[in-house]
């Protein structure tokens, strides 16, 4: 069964264009799964074989995750993920039934997403000090956050040719591999620019070992490759599916050699930890509330925009959404808007108390 889940997962990255982090989410939740179901049948995961993963082991397994206190979302994610395994199997002619078809995903509660209100997010992103380089980069990435609802590692993943500062545009990889370009409101590129300066002093300074590896930093020179035409996207796209199915230490070493946009004192790639703990040390400085991630500035984003108007194909776009149906579990209107939008949407809603009717 371990040379079946190997290949598998060989599958998901050459196959699927699977990214790394979602290689390594299937290959932990489907150990689990085995693990499971080699204790059931009271044998060695090593000899479990494809007739073995059948319905109870995968009811037995979902019970088991229940019992250890599981959310119901970790439940079906991991259902999910049996699922695919199974589908592999039966496409690869290891088993006969598709067991998982029989299983029900367990319904997932609803809950409303952490968001910011207009106010909070005012405070928030006007929190760093801009009397120093590193507040002038923090300042420069609260900005871009609100401004485009990027992911966290979509901003991290960031190189200095992504943006482009005169049509006030950045262009991202999501999940998948899938580009796309995403609007920012003129605030930002004065942050951004303001911090430019800074970031190629802070490259400068970085030690010569370091330094080696590099790509030119400055701006003048991003704008120069961008004219000459890797605006296009197309060698970023294609080094985003060539990462995809690198290990995650050679995915680590082409970014070193890239030109992130955003780093940290030492003139390198500030990484995802980073920018999470600096989001939520400037949300605890200013007050807005505790336990603020950089997600719920992408909630925050989604639902202003809602707020103010926008549909959510729209906002299904910016987001880089694949269905509509997970842009509506990241957006929500709250009650009072919603008799509000009906007051002056419907024609007799005005009316209605003095007509009689």
């Amino acid at each position: 069964m371990n040379a079946h889940l190997k290949a598998f997962l060989q599958f998901l990255r050459l196959n699927r264009n699977a990214s790394a982090h979602t290689v390594r989410a299937y290959e932990s939740d489907l150990s689990q799964f085995l693990d499971h179901a080699a204790g059931l049948a009271a044998i060695k995961r090593a000899a479990l074989e494809p007739a073995h993963l059948d319905r109870a082991a995968l009811r037995s397994f979902l019970a088991e995750l229940h019992k250890r206190g599981l959310s119901r979302a970790s439940a079906a994610r991991k259902l999910a993920a049996a699922r695919t395994f199974l589908r592999y199997l039966r496409r690869e002619g290891m088993i006969d039934d598709d067991a998982g078809a029989m299983v029900p995903t367990p319904k997932r509660d609803v809950r409303m997403p952490v968001h910011l209100s207009e106010q909070e997010m005012a405070r928030l992103v006007t929190a760093p000090p801009l009397d120093g380089p590193l507040g002038r980069r923090d300042r420069a990435i609260l900005e871009l956050f609100y401004a485009s609802g990027l992911r966290l590692s979509e901003l991290a993943g960031l190189d200095a040719d992504d943006v482009n500062l005169s049509a006030q545009m950045v262009r991202t990889l999501g999940k998948g591999g899938k580009q796309r370009i995403v609007p920012f409101n003129k605030s930002t590129a004065v942050a951004i620019r303001s911090y430019l300066k800074d970031r190629e002093l802070l490259i400068r300074e970085r030690p010569a070992t370091a330094a080696a590896l590099r790509a030119p930093a400055s701006l003048a020179e991003a704008e120069r490759r961008r004219k000459a035409g890797r605006y296009d996207g197309s060698s970023r796209a294609k080094a985003g599916r060539d990462d995809s199915r690198d290990t995650s230490g050679t995915s680590r070493a082409r970014a070193d050699r890239a030109e992130p946009l955003f780093v940290n004192y030492r003139g390198t790639r500030l990484t995802v930890r980073s920018i999470d703990r600096l989001v939520r040390r400037y949300a605890a400085s200013c007050g807005v509330r505790l336990g603020v991630s950089p997600h719920a500035l992408r909630h925050s984003f989604a639902t202003h925009l809602l707020q103010r108007g926008a549909d959510l194909r729209t906002i299904q776009e910016l987001l880089g959404h694949a269905r509509l149906s997970t842009t509506q579990r990241y957006t929500h209107v709250n009650t009072a808007q919603l008799v509000e939008v009906y007051r002056k949407s419907h024609p007799r809603a005005g009316r209605a108390g003095k007509t009689g009717a």
